[in-house]
């Protein structure tokens, strides 16, 4: 059973940074894609962050040079590391997985990121 687990989220101060993490039950390497998703109060949930199979990575516009998605095949996690925050980014961040075709997609619980100014 497929179980993605994130970790990381807090609080922190506009300018600082924070490192989340998504724990995979399984290999990373059975996706062909993993990305992390945003959804603060009262909009639609977005893309931050996504990387292949191959390790091409791509960036939302509002996080772009500020954020980097990284994948660990050692240690079956999805890592997003993020600096300069900034008090839009507050939002649960949420590790989503999609394996085969049809996709089959996963979503971890989510974690709370809050920038205060």
């Amino acid at each position: 059973q497929v179980q993605l687990v994130e970790s990381g989220g807090g609080l922190v101060q506009a300018g600082g940074s924070l490192r989340l993490s998504c724990s995979v039950s399984v290999s990373v390497s059975r996706f062909s894609a993993m990305d992390w998703y945003r959804q603060a109060p009262g909009k639609q949930r977005e893309l931050v962050a996504g990387i292949n199979s191959g390790g091409s990575a791509n960036y939302g516009d509002s996080v772009k040079d500020r954020f980097t998605i990284s994948r660990d095949y050692g240690l079956n996690t999805l890592d997003l590391q993020m600096n300069n925050l900034k008090p839009e980014d507050t939002a649960v961040y949420y590790c989503h997985a999609r394996q085969g075709w049809p996709p089959h997609e996963f979503w971890g619980q989510g974690t709370q990121v809050t920038v205060s100014s």
